[in-house]
């Protein structure tokens, strides 16, 4: 019988067959709703189906990771096996997340480094005339900072679930946490003074399509290390078993990376007449 740390396998083999499930159909379902209800909402519809198929999606979301949190507990399924394949996933997901955004690069620089590409430009300059940005120096240098601290603090708890001191892990986890909802906050008060406006031309299309998703990755990693900070107050993780801490690790590593590059590439390289606020 294959078995790990945790016990006993149930199986001769280190894999984990996973039990049937509801929550696959479920969720397509939940999904399909939601898609169609963007579609009816954008041609004039109602808003409820979209709400309906969102609180659908929130709720198999919530229900299949319970699901596969109980399942990391249960003693002999997730063997070292099944973990090396779990983090072959994460790295996956976040190369398919690195593409996602180079996308949002690409169009932010096609029209910075070819700006007489801008369709109804009165000139080839970027940004386009008229535009007034962002001080880099100022906010988006204050949220820079903030992330930058925020890798810190995720990375003292990492090092303190690897010494077994169950105080620094919740500590440094609770940080990071509290650095992640700040980033949040000031990014809405900053979305809230732009000197442009969303239907503004291509310059605020591509900076809000950027900074917002990112963004929202930084909303879904802070709700991803809110749930590790309550798996650590419950003595989830161990400094030998700790896959579900490891993965929100990396993926906050991954979204402090983006910013980095947006904040170079969008604030600083792409700045132009500072607005006065």
């Amino acid at each position: 019988m294959a078995s790990n740390a945790e016990g006993a396998s149930p199986y001769k083999h280190p894999y984990h067959l996973v039990e049937p499930s509801y929550w696959p159909i479920l969720s397509a379902f939940s999904a399909g709703i939601m898609l169609f209800g963007i579609i009816v909402l954008a041609h004039g519809g109602g808003q409820w189906v979209l709400g309906v198929g969102a609180v659908a999606v929130l709720a198999c979301m919530f229900g299949w990771w319970r699901d596969v949190l109980k399942e990391s507990r249960t003693p002999g399924l997730h063997s070292s096996v099944v973990r090396l394949g779990l983090r072959y996933g994460m790295i996956l997901f976040i190369a398919s997340e690195v593409m996602f955004f180079v996308a949002f690069f690409w169009a932010y620089f096609h029209f910075a480094l070819y700006p007489e590409h801008v369709s109804g430009a009165a000139s080839a300059i970027w940004p386009p005339a008229g535009i007034k940005t962002f001080d880099p120096w100022s906010l988006p240098f204050l949220n820079t900072m903030i992330l930058l601290l925020s890798g810190c603090t995720v990375t003292w708890a990492h090092h303190a679930l690897m010494e077994n001191d169950r105080k620094g892990l919740i500590v440094g986890l609770a940080l990071t946490v509290f650095l992640g909802i700040a980033f949040t906050g000031l990014q809405a008060w900053e979305y809230s003074i732009a000197p442009f406006a969303f239907t503004g031309g291509v310059y605020p299309s591509v900076f809000f399509l950027a900074t917002g998703f990112h963004g929202f990755h930084v909303i879904v990693g802070t709700i991803f290390l809110a749930v590790c900070l309550f798996r650590a107050m419950a003595g989830h993780f161990t400094p030998e078993k700790h896959f579900g801490f490891e993965a929100a690790a990396w993926y906050w590593h991954f979204v402090d990376v983006v910013w980095l590059f947006l904040f170079v590439s969008i604030y600083i390289f792409g700045a132009g007449e500072i607005a006065h606020h």
